[in-house]
């Protein structure tokens, strides 16, 4: 992926952001293991009136939404390949990490539908995701194989709004010059001492 543009808008400050925004920021910072707020929350928090309303919305698709979060996840790295979107790439690939999805599907992620591996509905989502950002619409063959693949009407109401809500997201991520954030060493899950010799 292409390195992102240095900063138009940079992070904004609690006194910036508001009190409210600056702590939702920390939060979600410290669920998702960054090294302080991510930037994309206190870059947008700067929009006082916009951030907490798109918070509610994004929520609702990601981790709130009627599709299981390894399929949400398949969708957002697509998108983040798609649009060029290294602050979404490097997020999504570690979340969709947590929500079950293999090394070896990740790093396919990139070459798209047509990779090996995939499985039929897996193949249908990642297909109609390079139609959705291609036309802005899915053809009746690309409907059907979802179809066929069992997603319910739910789902594919869901899917077109998720596809476009992180191009929206890719979008200003990359026009503002969000910086990718870093993140801190994962945490060793703690067991009990085993005796020498044991495995």
């Amino acid at each position: 992926m292409s390195a992102p543009r240095p900063p138009r808008i940079a992070p904004g400050t609690r006194e910036q952001t508001g009190w409210v925004n600056a702590l939702i920021a920390r939060a979600i910072g410290l669920g998702g293991g960054t090294v302080g707020p991510p930037a994309l929350f206190t870059t947008l928090g700067r929009h006082r009136r916009l951030f907490r309303p798109w918070l509610r919305f994004a929520g609702r698709l990601m981790p709130g939404g009627a599709l299981p979060r390894a399929d949400a996840e398949l969708v957002i790295l697509r998108v983040a390949t798609l649009c060029d979107c290294a602050y979404e790439w490097s997020h999504h690939e570690r979340i969709g990490r947590r929500a079950g999805l293999g090394a070896d599907d990740i790093a396919r992620v990139r070459a798209g539908a047509a990779a090996s591996g995939w499985t039929p509905r897996q193949a249908a989502i990642l297909h109609a995701v390079d139609e959705l950002h291609t036309t802005r619409s899915l053809t009746d063959d690309a409907w059907s194989s979802l179809r066929t693949a069992g997603m319910s009407e739910t789902e594919l109401i869901e899917l077109p709004m998720l596809t476009g809500h992180y191009e929206m997201l890719a979008m200003t991520l990359n026009t503002l010059g969000v910086q990718p954030d870093r993140f801190r060493p994962a945490r060793r899950r703690r067991g009990r001492r085993q005796s020498p010799g044991r495995a």
